[in-house]
């Protein structure tokens, strides 16, 4: 069942320019009174390895290790693909605190659920 008030934001990219926007829009929803959630895959789980997101700061903004902190604080749920752990070849892995590993099933269910899916 379709919940309108659902966004789900989908991170696939370690670019550096490209981990703001979402984070941002997430933010920006969840103060909207909106349910954003996160949902990182591929390549952009480099960015949830601890010290990683600290070294990306950007113009005026925070570091993306800040914006990460602020939207878990936010309540804001960040899934991790389990599937792109293992692509990745990340048998064993510490992840930033607070983010959830889950299936990659769960992306299907997520995009079925939300009114709006955004890929970044």
């Amino acid at each position: 069942m379709k919940d309108e008030r659902f966004i789900l934001y989908v991170q696939t990219s370690d670019n550096p320019e490209r981990q703001y926007s979402p984070l941002v829009l997430a933010q920006t929803a969840k103060a909207m009174g909106l349910n954003p959630q996160l949902y990182y895959l591929g390549q952009a789980l480099r960015i949830l390895l601890p010290g990683a997101a600290e070294k990306i700061k950007i113009g005026t903004f925070p570091s993306v290790a800040e914006m990460l902190q602020k939207t878990l604080q936010m309540g804001i749920e960040i899934d991790v693909c389990e599937a792109s752990k293992q692509m990745l070849g990340w048998e064993k892995v510490n992840l930033i605190p607070g983010v959830k590993i889950v299936g990659a099933a769960t992306l299907n269910d997520l995009a079925l659920d939300a009114s709006a899916t955004m890929w970044f």
